[in-house]
């Protein structure tokens, strides 16, 4: 296997051998629902488009606040004795972490999640954690202010390490710990802490992992297969790691996801640092993920852990509205977008519409473009910098429209995003017929983050979407709302009105 490493600033390593998952993501297109098997096509898409200056005045800072339906289930093993934390100085946090909260993150006080699960966290003996915690509830920052508690500024060694399932993620994770990287110098000046990405980079900034140097930086944000190879490499130790954190644990630990190289950085960092606390995150955990997570911890870190839940009807995330939208043809389809999303919903805030496939998202882009609109695409064929760069640029507000497969499904947090628009309904790959219950509670999630208002609608033009949608509806208990035609502006109007949108 060829190794592959570039230095981080957008610090990045180039992996040979991406992660190929069972995902409609990483498909060029859907089967014909007459044919049993998928369509393993590598097709890139011919989606090309412009890159834009990015105004830095432009950027955005989103205030976390609490969601009023958090139910929140704790379990704690043993008798250590946990304060919910009703204030950030109820933490014990240094005052340089307390400045980098209040000035530049512009939080106010803990979020319900946060109050509940922070104590567990840097309470000493800092024992594990398995969290299950709702979209805009604010568990990304639960991680990170536990990564940067417990390094130690003044050893130049890696300390804390989150592995995040996607390089959009792992960039998402960096950009909400620290603002962006460019904040991150910000950050420094109060904390001392360095930090480090290791993730897929574009091939201008290859570098053979046997020429870098080893890693110093102090807290690690990057995906599996990178940090494996550091690992494995003996470029990243594991001597003096104090705290592992896995994003999206549910993705990473299934049999679909990373979970040979999960496992993999789990021993080695037990190995070499028995003491290293593992807080493994997660908006939503199957029951087999579940009770492997479960094994996994007992079994390779052997000690006690703490759990945290949220009770699976709080999962439905009904504060966000939810629409379905019956269509004669996938041709409706874009004129619903057209007339009604773009002209009806253009001054709510920004939109994201979820496709299946990389064909489809062309397919919709080119078609949204014919008609005179600025879109922008993301999917799994672009090239790294590409997708770097549309993320960037939709960020910070530049662009308004994006079309995108489920690459951006979890843990895309854009405070601006108010609408959400299922042009296909997410289906498991490996059986079309069936609905993919958690693409779906992820994709609604990218609405109304942070406990801000926001509205979904859901295009279905034949029996087999009414079917699933009627399996969606079954699943989280919840009747969602259907619109009287396709093509009443006063519906979609009052839908907007409905959700507070308008």
């Amino acid at each position: 296997m060829e190794d592959n490493n570039a230095p981080a600033t957008a610090t990045a390593a180039t992996e040979t051998k991406p992660f190929q998952s069972k995902s409609w993501a990483d498909v060029a297109d859907e089967p014909d629902p007459e044919q049993e098997e998928a369509e393993t096509s590598n097709e890139k898409s011919d989606v090309q488009l412009d890159s834009l200056a990015i105004d830095e005045s432009k950027r955005v800072n989103s205030n976390l606040t609490d969601p009023d339906d958090s139910r929140i289930e704790a379990v704690t093993s043993g008798d250590t004795p946990y304060t919910s934390a009703k204030r950030f100085e109820d933490l014990n946090l240094s005052p340089e972490l307390l400045k980098g909260l209040y000035i530049e993150m512009k939080f106010e006080r803990p979020s319900k999640i946060q109050t509940i699960s922070l104590p567990m966290i840097l309470t000493p003996p800092y024992k594990n954690l398995i969290a299950q915690a709702h979209n805009g509830s604010g568990k990304t920052t639960c991680f990170v202010l536990g990564m940067l508690s417990r390094v130690n500024p003044k050893l130049e060694a890696p300390q804390a390490l989150c592995i995040c399932p996607t390089r959009e993620l792992a960039i998402q994770v960096c950009r909400l710990s620290f603002l962006n990287m460019e904040v991150l110098l910000k950050m420094g000046k109060y904390t001392g802490i360095t930090s480090e990405l290791a993730i897929p980079a574009d091939s201008a900034n290859y570098i053979s992992i046997h020429k870098r140097p080893p890693i110093t930086a102090q807290v690690i944000i990057g995906t599996p297969g990178t940090i494996s190879k550091w690992v494995i490499a003996k470029k990243l130790g594991v001597s003096q790691m104090k705290i592992l954190v896995f994003d999206e644990a549910d993705h990473m630990l299934a049999e679909s996801g990373f979970q040979d190289e999960s496992v993999r950085i789990m021993k080695a960092i037990q190995k070499g640092s028995s003491n290293c606390q593992v807080l493994l995150f997660s908006a939503t955990f199957d029951d087999a993920v579940r009770a492997f997570v479960t094994k996994i911890v007992k079994e390779i870190f052997v000690r006690d852990y703490n759990q945290m839940f949220v009770k699976k009807e709080e999962l439905s995330l009904e504060s966000v509205k939810q629409y379905k939208v019956q269509c004669p043809d996938e041709l409706s389809k874009i004129m619903v977008i057209k007339d009604k999303i773009f002209e009806i919903g253009e001054k709510v805030g920004q939109t994201i519409i979820f496709v299946r496939s990389r064909n489809s998202a062309s397919m919709l882009h080119q078609a949204l473009v014919k008609y005179g609109y600025e879109v922008t695409t993301i999917q799994g064929a672009l090239k790294q910098e590409d997708r770097d760069r549309i993320i960037k640029e939709f960020k910070e507000g530049l662009t308004q429209v994006l079309i995108s497969t489920d690459l951006l499904a979890r843990g895309f947090d854009q405070s601006q995003v108010n609408l959400v628009v299922n042009f296909n309904l997410p289906v498991r790959y490996d059986n079309p017929s069936e609905p993919d219950y958690e693409v779906y509670l992820h994709r609604v999630g990218r609405a109304g983050r942070f406990g801000r208002k926001g509205a979904v609608f859901n295009l279905l033009c034949d029996d087999r979407d009414n079917m699933i949608m009627d399996k969606i509806e079954q699943n989280f208990n919840t009747q969602i709302t259907e619109l009287g035609s396709w093509k009443s502006n006063e519906d979609f109007e009052n839908a907007l009105k409905k959700a507070g949108l308008l």
